[in-house]
This record gives C-alpha cells, structure tokens and sequence, in this order.
C-alpha cells in the first residue's frame, strides 16, 4: 500500500484515537500516563504548527506534530503503529514535518525524549538531530533527553 501523509486536525476522532494508542506504549515504558506534557489541539493549528498523519487507505499508521516554541518548532506526538514499524513511516512523518515547520517560517526543530526509547533516539540521530540543553516539561527530569536540528 502507498503511504500518504497529510496534515489533520489534533482534535479528530481517528488522531484521538492514534494518540491514545500512543500514550498508552510511552505509560508501558515510563509509568503513569505516558507523558504528562500539556497539549492542546489549538497548539498544532497554522501557522503556530501543525499536526501530520501518515496513512495507507483509511488506516492512520503514524503521527507527529509541531508547535511554536519560541522562534523554534516542538516537535509532539510522534508514534507509529506497531505493524507499521520498520518501513520508514517516521522518518517521512519526520521530514514532512520539518518542511511544514520550514514553510512557516521556523529554522530549527527541538524535541524532548527519554531513554527508554532507543528507536526515536536513533531516528533522530541517523537524521541529523543534535544533544541541545534540556528545555520543556521534563526539564531536569531523569531520563530526559532534548534534540534539535537546524532547518
């Protein structure tokens, strides 16, 4: 099947579902909720960000989202579906979202990780990401772990 990826409103029911899904593996490897990062759908609306799907017919195989932090893009939410794993769907969810952060005007992408979840660390580093100081939610957390690329 081709995989598709367009941008979609945070607040829909299949993303709400995709997100929940999302949650519930970062809670089996962290404990408690998953993340407890506030996040509201208006957070991912142009031109202060946006929210991106990646899908194969009517089924919704990833996502991820961009907000405006400061001059920079926070990059949210990034997930795959299990069966959809290893088939490149985050790394084009990653770079398409990166374009939509350029187009509005960002020149830099940051995130926040942890280091239980060795897949997104190596996504982020096989695509450029770089060590930054630690700066969102989880900030002196540990575990926390903060990236950023320049656009």
């Amino acid at each position: 099947m081709e995989i598709k990826i367009r941008e979609a409103r945070f607040d829909e029911r299949a993303v709400q579902l995709l997100i929940a899904e999302a949650m519930a593996e970062l809670g089996r490897r962290y404990g408690g909720s998953g993340d407890d990062t506030p996040v509201a759908a208006s957070d991912f609306e142009p031109p202060r960000g946006a929210f991106l799907v990646a899908y194969a017919g009517d089924e919704l195989l990833g996502c991820a989202g961009w907000r405006a932090h400061g001059p920079d893009a926070e990059l949210k939410r990034m997930f795959t579906v299990p069966a959809a794993r290893g088939r490149g769907v985050a790394r084009r969810v990653l770079a398409a979202l990166e374009e939509s952060a350029r187009e509005r005007g960002c020149k830099r992408v940051i995130l926040e990780t942890g280091d239980k979840q060795p897949e997104a660390i190596a996504l982020y580093l096989n695509c450029g990401y770089e060590r930054i100081e630690d700066f969102g939610y989880y900030k002196g957390e540990e575990g926390v772990l903060s990236y950023a690329r320049v656009l």
